[in-house]
């Protein structure tokens, strides 16, 4: 939790730092949806972004993730939530283009090798994307991002795996997600 709580006030700090440079600031909203017969995932993500002389745009950003399974052999269903928040810098080319980095530190029910065991609670999972893909500013009201982000971290009990969508020649998921992004322009 100090982690967290400290890299959120290095963000704050660097907000602070690049005030007089801040050219507006846009409200980002990306989402995922997934089910079969035997369980889903739904996912909302915001971002609430600063932008730096129309080309870069970085701020924090929040995540809920609802999952639910239905074993029709045993009967068995769960479901659970996952949350968290983390932070986002995209930089955008030409408005055709956007090449980024999201980082987002998920609250995960999974278990988790420690190095000496396995936890036996809650964890924060922490997950690091790199990618890029389209950028269409329309109307200047609003902007579209659709991409492909790289899991860096791949970490095991990531709840993002879930939304990984291809798989190597040994039938291995490979961590990559779409990612869609409606940014709407406040000021």
């Amino acid at each position: 939790m100090k982690k967290l709580l400290t890299g959120f006030l290095c963000v704050f700090m660097l907000n602070a730092s690049f005030a007089q440079e801040i050219e507006g600031t846009e409200f980002g909203v990306d989402g995922y949806f997934g089910a079969s017969t035997i369980g889903g995932s739904f996912s909302l993500g915001t971002k609430y972004g600063f932008k730096f002389q129309e080309k870069f745009i970085a701020g924090p950003s929040l995540r809920i993730q609802r999952n639910w399974s239905n074993n029709n052999l045993t009967g068995i269903k769960s479901s659970y939530t996952i949350f968290g928040l983390g932070a986002f810098g995209h930089a955008r080319f030409g408005n055709v283009l956007f090449a980024g980095a999201e980082f987002e530190l998920m609250r995960s029910p999974f278990a988790t090798s420690t190095g000496t065991g396995y936890s036996t609670g809650p964890v924060w999972t922490p997950a690091l994307f790199l990618g890029g893909g389209y950028s269409q500013e329309f109307n200047e009201s609003f902007r579209l991002n659709v991409g492909v982000m790289y899991d860096v971290l791949n970490r095991p009990n990531s709840p993002f795996r879930q939304g990984y969508f291809m798989r190597n020649s040994n039938n291995i998921l490979i961590p990559l997600i779409y990612r869609i992004t409606f940014f709407f322009v406040l000021s």
